[in-house]
């Protein structure tokens, strides 16, 4: 018996929000990066995310990030979306980087919410069209109200599904209740944007994820989608239950998600290399319990 629900996957069902690799000497690592998503897509990925958050998209140059796009399409060839984030304070420079991206190679982009200035919600609005206008890509907005410091509300969330080429979210508002409100009057695909809500949004009708967990586990989170897609829903809340341990040691035990995916890659021998400043590598007992708890959620697998 298969799921009879059919959510819209306009860039795939398990999306990577991909860290970007770099050399010890702290330039870009295009081999690596290229190694690193053949190596994601391999194991359960659809899709990847570039230049995201993840992906330290506030420290790469916006040659870097076109450059990036490019070694990865190049790795993964045409079958596999891509989506780049092209977030910015600035809205002009944000319609470059997305006309960019669509240059380089991406499939879709991914627009954050202008930080920083606080714009009101018309405003909010009105950049996302511009950005959206100014490119023939998808767009998937990014609301994460904790970094930018404005939210995208479910009101404008659900005027701006009337525009052709806004198609997807992805959600770390940590607002259920307005997540499932724009999910019943659109038909935005809703990607979970944080690992904990991974099986709780899909269950509502999301499209799926983009996860920073993926970086290290990509197998384990497609395998709660799966499971959730047989109807084997108590199979899809055993996995999301045995994640939860490494979902918290990645991304809710106050170092950012970056850090931690780099610390994780590079004790496997993957592509990561070190963050650039103003992040820090993690500490010596942070890795070590990072690596614990993935070597626990392997072994129990």
């Amino acid at each position: 018996m298969t799921n009879p629900r059919a959510p819209r996957t306009p860039f795939g069902r398990t999306l990577c929000a991909m860290i970007t690799p770099f050399t010890e000497a702290g330039a870009l690592d295009l081999e690596g990066a290229g190694r690193l998503a053949a190596h994601l897509v391999a194991e359960g990925c659809d899709g990847l995310v570039l230049n995201g958050t993840t992906g330290e998209s506030p420290t790469t140059t916006d040659a870097e990030k076109a450059d990036l796009v490019r070694a990865v399409r190049d790795a993964v060839g045409e079958g596999v979306p891509l989506v780049a984030g092209v977030g910015s304070a600035d809205t002009r420079h944000t319609a470059a980087l997305a006309l960019a991206a669509g240059k380089a190679g991406a499939d879709g982009v991914l627009v954050v919410t202008p930080y920083y200035s606080r714009p009101p919600q018309e405003a909010v609005a009105a950049h996302f069209r511009e950005v959206a206008d100014a490119s023939d890509l998808p767009v998937m907005l990014y609301d994460i109200p904790g970094r930018t410091g404005t939210r995208i509300e479910p009101e404008t969330m659900i005027r701006l599904a009337g525009h052709p080429r806004i198609v997807a979210v992805k959600d770390c508002s940590y607002d259920f209740l307005g997540t499932q409100k724009v999910l019943a009057e659109t038909e935005l695909a809703y990607y979970a944007g944080c690992d904990e809500h991974l099986l709780a949004l899909y269950a509502v009708g999301a499209a799926g994820c983009v996860s920073t967990v993926a970086n290290a586990a990509p197998g384990h989170v497609t395998a709660v989608l799966d499971a959730f897609d047989a109807a084997d829903t108590a199979r899809a809340a055993e996995l999301q239950s045995r994640l939860t341990p490494l979902i918290e040691a990645m991304t809710g035990a106050g170092l950012p998600g970056t850090v931690t995916a780099k610390a994780l890659l590079g004790g496997l021998g993957l592509p990561a290399g070190p963050v650039r400043a103003p992040l820090l590598p993690a500490g010596r007992e942070a890795a070590e319990g990072l690596r614990a708890r993935y070597e626990e959620l392997v072994g129990g697998a």
